[in-house]
């Protein structure tokens, strides 16, 4: 990943450019609060916004971007079919209400949100004739492990473009960020800072003051090092502002390694191998 400013990209396998720092809305919510966030981030020069059917916060996503001053040509919109919504038929009906909410007749990036076992390969059926449709840019999975990546790509004529999964200093899965690499699958975090636990490490706040950064611009930075796209949640304009800071500052080998030492295999989210929603 080569790291420029809060404009740069990555290359999918496919050849699209994805923003490699987005603004996630989940627990956002619709109406004006997620109004402002996109508005706030586009505004600070974030052109990648990452949303959900279950957030729902779409329309309000929508609104924002269509009634900003950026062209929707320069946003990159990232969505994710839901649990319930999964199979062929149902795929395709979840994705026209999605592009109905957001006020768009395309996506950049359309996930499969969860790993449903004994759905997920229809809806992945589903996503692959959206892309061959050329209704959205680029298909990719959320929360699927090495064997449920393994698993698709068995039948799967379009291998995906992107992961996103729970990464953070605490959960950092190498094994599996070294599987995506080897199938140029784009690795991508939710939950960077952990909810806010971040905060709380001593190791993390004695690094963030050698470079005289903030523990969250630290560990964002930390992810695009690591060649990983990530997403963080803000509702605050200073704080969304300040989340894009990462560009003044080049963290050291040996404190990427420290960082990576903090690894515990902890989640502060569902497990993707046991969850029932």
């Amino acid at each position: 990943m080569n790291i420029t400013d809060i404009k740069g990209t990555v290359q999918l396998s496919n050849g699209v450019n994805m923003p490699y720092l987005g603004l996630g809305v989940w627990r956002t919510n619709e109406g004006q609060e997620v109004i402002d966030a996109v508005k706030y981030a586009l505004d600070a020069g974030y052109r990648h916004i990452d949303t959900a059917t279950i957030y729902g916060n779409e329309e309000g996503v929508g609104t924002a971007i269509a009634n900003h001053a950026t062209d929707r040509k320069e946003v990159f919109i990232t969505t994710k079919v839901w649990n319930a919504d999964q199979g062929y038929d149902s795929t395709i009906k979840a994705f026209e209400a999605s592009l109905d909410k957001l006020k768009t007749d395309y996506l950049d990036l359309y996930l499969i949100h969860w790993p449903v076992k004994g759905k997920y390969k229809e809806t992945w059926r589903a996503l692959e004739t959206l892309y061959a449709e050329g209704r959205v840019k680029a298909i990719g999975v959320s929360n699927f492990l090495q064997h449920h990546l393994e698993d698709l790509m068995q039948s799967a004529k379009v291998i995906p473009m992107v992961d996103q999964l729970e990464f953070h200093p605490r959960l950092v899965q190498p094994k599996l960020l070294e599987f995506t690499r080897q199938h140029n699958i784009q690795h991508e975090a939710w939950s960077p800072l952990m909810q806010g636990q971040i905060f709380d490490i001593p190791e993390l706040k004695e690094l963030a003051q050698k470079y005289g950064v903030s523990v969250a611009q630290l560990v964002l930075r930390w992810d695009l090092q690591k060649g990983v796209v990530t997403i963080p949640k803000s509702i605050q304009q200073k704080r969304i502002a300040d989340n894009a800071k990462l560009f003044g500052f080049n963290i050291e080998a040996v404190d990427m390694a420290l960082i990576d030492g903090l690894d515990a295999a902890t989640r502060v989210g569902p497990d993707p191998d046991n969850f029932n929603f």
